[in-house]
């Protein structure tokens, strides 16, 4: 129990919890969308964002550079994600677009890196993620972006689910169908950014994503899936950090693993149960 007195423990759990609780929200609506690879797409968009904070915090003190990186990404990634809602709403190749942000994302997140001074572990620190070098700060930055999705993505979760399920139904009823769907989109360009220090660019459409898989197989329910998808959530990333402080592993990969574990015992699971009804 003194490992919880540690600062850095504090904060590694505290941000973990933030994270496993508020990316399940907004994976639940992109599930239900059919757009689960949203998030890697906006994802690659955040790094440039990262590197162009970098490079900004460079040009004004060497010493902030990390400061000017998460508003950065902030910044970059709500761009992005109204880029693709605007495509996907008006049917114009969202798919193309998305393509082409996911790769130009990423090698310009690379190139700015380099010039912005940045080493290859500030690269894969962003790539993988970097909870160990969490500071207070970017603790308080997560708790005000984390508060803001579990407010709107649960306070709006009707309005927004007669969207994401089906539209037409939603426009006739009298609902801002667009602004709506810009708001998920936009939320989920905050999710990625606050969940981006946990799991890293590459692996964070995963912690969005595969706590709603698993608790698609237990629950029919949207509002069960949600909330049973942040309970799995959360006790992923608490579990992956807990196992991290005693052994030399990289937390956010660990965490991903551990949610296709859990996702693949699930299945057998259920499968199991349903052949023994039958």
């Amino acid at each position: 129990m003194t490992l919880l007195a540690e600062p850095l423990v504090q904060r590694m759990l505290l941000v973990g919890l933030l994270v496993g609780l508020a990316a399940p929200v907004m994976g639940t609506y992109l599930v239900q969308r059919r757009m689960a690879l949203l998030g890697d797409g906006i994802g690659h968009v955040a790094l440039a964002g990262v590197a162009a904070g970098w490079l900004a915090g460079s040009a004004a003190d060497l010493a902030q550079q990390d400061a000017w990186a998460i508003p950065g990404a902030v910044v970059f990634a709500i761009a992005g994600a109204v880029i693709i809602e605007r495509m996907r709403s008006r049917g114009t190749g969202a798919d193309v677009v998305m393509a082409i942000l996911f790769y130009g994302g990423i090698a310009s997140g690379v190139l700015l890196i380099g010039l912005a001074g940045g080493s290859n572990a500030n690269l894969m620190g962003y790539l993988f993620g970097s909870i160990s070098t969490v500071t207070w700060a970017d603790v308080w930055m997560s708790v005000g972006l984390a508060a803001l999705i579990l407010i709107v993505g649960i306070g709006l979760r009707t309005a927004l689910f007669s969207v994401t399920h089906d539209q037409e139904f939603a426009r006739s009823t009298g609902l801002p169908v667009e602004v709506l769907n810009m708001v998920i989109a936009v939320l989920a360009a905050v999710t990625i950014t606050v969940a981006m220090r946990v799991v890293g660019v590459l692996l964070v459409s995963a912690l969005m994503i595969v706590p709603v898989a698993i608790a698609q197989l237990l629950t029919r329910s949207f509002a069960r899936v949600m909330a049973l998808a942040m309970g799995i959530g959360a006790a992923l990333t608490i579990t992956g950090i807990w196992i991290t402080i005693f052994r030399d592993m990289q937390p956010g990969a660990l965490i991903v693993v551990l949610g296709v574990i859990a996702y693949s015992l699930v299945a057998i699971g259920a499968t199991l149960v349903e052949r023994m009804r039958r």
